[in-house]
């Protein structure tokens, strides 16, 4: 080892105690804003469905008219990489788990609509909606044929409709804990979210509903969705969807993009309203940056051309849909909407193609960096924590098998989330 070298140092342990000090609240405060990803599944897409539309039925009938769009108009993994562009290698893996996701579980996240998909209704009618689709979604977790995630947008906090989605939102939670509890994947939608003033307001309403039912404090978060340009930039200057997250206090889940009314807001005219527009661009990288490192997560909107009318029509939308989906991938939207059922084979196609396609050079970096094995990339911990949590969502959507991870990395379902979310504890690494 060689001769052992002398440590001598200048300062005395009282300036390191000082410095220490000085930094305590800095400390406590990078905890609290910063806590780093949840650690848990990301759904890939959000479905969204009226309220007076959704039915017992509802995602069962969405993925078997998926898979009837793919039997007439990509019946075999030849014809659907065709159209898409995927390369032949993953022709037939990507098209085998399209289908047979769409077979197991066509919808991750489902949002029942109050909102604009939804629209003023009679107050009776929307009570009784509302109280439905509470009956609907305990129905559904108790039977199992819930979507992992599932909830509701209410009307947003804006004078004119502000009553109308707090009682929505009363009546739908009440619905649930009279049917037998709020379940894991509730998700709340706050839609068209100005001023973090409204999200403070949320929190209130969340707050009340909580100590009235005897519940956790902080066990319902929801997602803020960011559809004007003020939740991007403040009157002041400031980036107003940063001081939303702080707003919530700890509750914010995920910062939804809403396309059509964002653009519409900047001035964009209806035939460039796009989700790869600039102004599109520009909102999701002020979203992700307010986001990271905070736990929330943000999700893209969505494409208004649906997959619908003769073959070649169809192809042409199902090729939108792909490369705008792959875009968002290669973006870091892990996320989107999908607005109706023959955007459900694009959206795990593109997914399904994105993860296969890094998988071994994705496990191959990770495994070398465990293994302090050198190479033509050199790594650090950030990088296998980005390295990991791609592994861990492409397992989670079904693109990956944890098998197959765990052969060409030699670690385990634990390694993979530890080193994902180091936050949760010092990292050991064991043989799968």
């Amino acid at each position: 080892m060689g001769q052992q070298e002398k440590v001598a140092t200048s300062l005395a342990g009282a300036v390191s105690e000082e410095i220490s000090a000085s930094l305590t609240a800095v400390d406590a405060e990078l905890a609290r804003r910063y806590p780093g990803d949840p650690g848990t599944r990301q759904p890939v897409h959000t479905v969204y469905v009226p309220g007076d539309v959704f039915e017992p039925g509802t995602l069962r009938s969405w993925g078997d008219q998926a898979l009837a769009a793919l039997d007439e108009h990509a019946p075999d993994a030849a014809s659907f990489a065709a159209v898409l562009g995927i390369p032949e290698e993953l022709a037939g893996p990507v098209h085998d788990r399209v289908r047979a996701k769409l077979e197991r579980e066509p919808v991750e996240d489902l949002r029942i609509d109050f909102e604009d998909g939804y629209g003023p209704r009679p107050d009776a009618e929307e009570d009784g909606a509302a109280a439905r689709a509470a009956r609907l979604v305990s129905e559904a977790y108790a039977n199992g044929t819930a979507a992992p995630y599932m909830g509701i947008r209410m009307k947003c906090m804006e004078a004119g409709v502000r009553d109308r989605g707090i009682r929505t939102t009363d009546v739908f939670l009440t619905g649930l804990m009279a049917a037998g509890g709020l379940p894991e994947g509730l998700v709340l939608t706050l839609p068209k979210v100005t001023y973090p003033e409204q999200v403070t307001a949320f929190v209130q309403l969340l707050e009340a509903f909580e100590k009235a039912h005897g519940l956790d404090a902080g066990r319902m978060g929801f997602e803020i969705q960011i559809e004007t340009s003020q939740s991007i930039l403040a009157a002041d200057g400031t980036a107003a969807v940063a001081r939303m997250i702080d707003a919530a206090q700890g509750r914010a889940t995920g910062l939804h993009y809403g396309t059509f009314d964002y653009s519409a807001c900047v001035g964009v005219s209806a035939a460039y309203q796009a989700s790869d527009h600039p102004a599109a661009d520009h909102a999701k990288a002020v979203m992700q940056v307010a986001a990271a490192g905070t736990g929330v997560r943000v999700s893209d909107g969505s494409t208004n051309v649906l997959p619908v009318g003769p073959t070649a029509q169809v192809h042409e939308a199902w090729r939108l849909h792909y490369g705008l989906t792959r875009r968002a991938l290669a973006r870091a939207y892990y996320q989107g909407w999908d607005m109706h059922p023959g955007h459900l084979p694009t959206r795990y196609a593109a997914v399904y193609a994105f993860y296969r396609e890094g998988l071994e050079p994705a496990a191959a970096r990770l495994a070398a960096y465990v293994a302090k094995a050198g190479g033509d990339v050199m790594d650090e911990p950030a990088t296998a924590k980005a390295l990991s949590g791609y592994l861990l969502r492409g397992i989670d959507c079904g693109a990956l098998d944890t098998a197959e991870v765990a052969r060409l990395t030699g670690l385990t379902r634990a390694d993979l989330d530890a080193f994902a979310s180091p936050r949760r504890g010092d990292l050991t690494v064991t043989a799968p």
